[in-house]
């Protein structure tokens, strides 16, 4: 960090907030704020004499509430800058001046209370999103009563009484009577591995930061008795499973199960935990003098400010969504966004600057060049049709559209932001986009042709290049069979099919019409395909409506690795397609012909009134 924070070439910011993010890859404009420190740290030596003199004594957040700080404080050692802070929500000598102890004993004249909060910018090329992660607050825990208890701690309180600058200077000590505890009780997986409580998901770093744990209580105190409580230990990293070997091989016993309770003695304050023994089926009662909870690891509050700043997706679990688990793992859907450590997901040290070092070389790979090369698959708006309507902007998942719905101004795309899904072409009600190399004339031309001839017989499927086309491609090279009479016409997205494709494809006679796409959440345009399942229920409202069958019109999610579930999709669709009879084709191409006339004299009745 102190290397960081020497480099000619890195700006820290620290005591900073992001406000606003806005532009596209290569032309990126930040607005900071940067909260006021009210203590000029290029001056400050980080003498303490400040410190000293200081009235109020605050809980050290640092310390995990352990020990105490100053109103003027240094977060933690070694931090960088190295300069002290001023706590103003705590501090007395601030509006109005009632200390002002600190001022009168600092010789350098450091501390300045007229100091203000600013505001900058910057224009940034690449952003790199390391948001961190919090870990898990088990209070609501009520069963392993933590905050009643005083002897039942978490794996981070712990980590700073055994470090040997912490609050006990590295003594391990009970907080009822600060002795050294005889024994010692680790419950895993608080938090992490539940669905009704905590999270789903695991937590990667708890069960090995518990095993280090054991051998350093080992290493200080040979006869502690040590134990583990757990589900089953993870140590799937180079030279976990020796770290654990080596703590069961120092006396650390381990107990397959996790605790349904735990009382507290009055007497003694010592603790009784009642679990039930996988490995044996028996109930056991375990007596120890300290609980250590291993608390998983979540989301920070504030994930979900930086993902509508930026247009990003996030999981199930609340963390960010990389562009692809395998070939893109620390992209961001969005172009010249790049993750690094916990924003992605829970992982540890080594994890987490080795995606560091991977996010950096990706933004290094495109600035370098000092241009950039854009896809040509891109949206481009007919200034003359656009009638301003914003409904192009509200859908596009990159806000690669700009339109200035007060103004009347036609909307403009952004070229380099534009990743080509064409949901706003299948979206926009004036026609007034066109999709490059994705054309409403390529796609028809593709329907005319699928269905030329026998249209009874063949099953058009609109199909996602990324996922449902690959699916599709996958159950090929597999040699699975399915139906011949399918025909696959492919596009980005199954956010670019508009209704009037699926609309010709009745009108030509198709007895049925598959669309399929990328899983909800999976999606390689974010939430593109949110807006293909709201436009075919509007479909399927219409068909009810005109007395056509809804089963005829099929929306599926096939991702690239369903080969299977391809066939099985398409074998159904062929029962279908058996079903529907030649006069119920003819019947349908008769109503949606009937309606497009319909609309068309509509539009013409509209075209002259204005």
């Amino acid at each position: 960090m102190t290397d960081a924070g020497r480099h000619p070439n890195i700006t820290l910011l620290t005591m900073s907030e992001v406000k606003e993010i806005t532009g596209f890859v290569g032309s990126f404009h930040a607005r900071i704020l940067k909260r006021a420190r009210y203590v000029k740290e290029k001056e400050c030596t980080a003498c303490g004499d400040c410190v000293e003199v200081c009235p109020v004594i605050i809980p050290d957040e640092f310390n995990m509430g352990l020990s105490s700080r100053r109103a003027i404080y240094s977060p933690f050692p070694q931090a960088v800058p190295s300069a002290y802070a001023v706590d103003i929500a705590r501090c007395l000598g601030h509006n109005p001046i009632i200390c002002g102890k600190c001022i009168e004993k600092c010789k350098k004249r450091c501390i300045d209370f007229d100091m203000n909060d600013e505001e900058m910018e910057f224009d940034v090329g690449t952003i790199i999103v390391a948001t961190g992660m919090e870990a898990y607050d088990p209070t609501i825990l009520d069963e392993y009563g933590y905050t009643r208890y005083e002897n039942v701690l978490t794996s981070m309180e712990l980590e700073r009484l055994i470090n040997a600058g912490g609050p006990t200077s590295g003594k391990v000590i009970r907080l009822t009577d600060s002795k050294v505890p005889k024994s010692v009780a680790f419950i895993q997986c608080v938090g992490s591995r539940s669905q009704r409580r905590g999270r789903p998901y695991c937590s990667n770093i708890c069960c090995m930061n518990t095993v280090k744990s054991t051998i350093m209580l080992k290493e200080h105190y040979p006869d502690m008795e040590v134990k583990v409580f757990y589900i089953d230990i993870r140590a799937f990293g180079k030279g976990f499973e020796d770290l654990f070997r080596r703590s069961k091989g120092m006396g650390v016993r381990y107990i397959r199960g996790l605790p349904g309770d735990i009382k507290q003695d009055p007497a003694t304050r010592d603790l009784v935990l009642t679990v039930e023994n996988t490995a044996t089926n028996e109930l056991e009662s375990h007596h120890t003098e300290m609980v250590v909870l291993a608390v998983g690891l979540e989301p920070p509050a504030d994930m979900k400010a930086i993902q509508e700043m930026l247009a990003l997706q996030t999981t199930s679990d609340g963390f960010y969504l990389e562009a692809h688990p395998k070939l893109q793992p620390v992209d961001s859907a969005t172009r010249g966004i790049f993750f690094a450590g916990c924003a992605e997901g829970p992982k540890d040290i080594k994890d987490s600057v080795t995606q560091a070092s991977a996010a950096t070389a990706r933004a290094m790979r495109l600035m370098n060049p000092g241009s950039l090369t854009v896809e040509a698959i891109t949206a481009a708006v007919d200034q003359k049709l656009c009638n301003a309507c914003g409904l192009c902007a509200k859908v596009c998942p990159y806000n690669a559209i700009s339109v200035d719905k007060k103004a009347k101004t036609a909307a403009v795309v952004t070229e380099a932001a534009c990743s080509g899904c064409g949901t706003c072409a299948a979206e926009c009600p004036a026609m007034a986009i066109t999709m490059n190399h994705f054309t409403d004339a390529q796609i028809e031309a593709q329907i005319d042709a699928v269905l030329e001839g026998n249209a009874a017989e063949r099953i058009p499927v609109f199909a996602c290049n990324w996922c449902s086309y690959a699916g599709a491609d996958f159950a090929g090279v597999s040699r699975l069979h399915y139906p011949p009479n399918t025909r696959l016409i492919r596009t980005m997205c199954s956010g670019r099919v508009h209704e009037k494709f699926i609309w010709r494809a009745f009108a030509k006679g198709a007895p049925v019409v598959l669309l399929s796409g990328c899983h909800i959440g999976d999606c390689h345009y974010m939430n593109a395909n949110q807006w293909t399942e709201r436009r075919i229920k509007r479909m399927w409202k219409k068909m009810e409506k005109m007395g056509l069958r809804t089963e005829r019109l099929s929306l599926e999610w096939i991702s690239a690795a369903e080969g299977l579930r391809f066939q099985e999709v398409m074998e159904k669709m062929e029962k279908i397609r058996k079903s529907v009879t030649s006069k119920e084709i003819a019947e349908t191409m008769r109503i949606v012909k009937k309606q497009k006339a319909h609309s068309k004299s509509k539009m013409s009745t509209a075209a002259r009134d204005d």
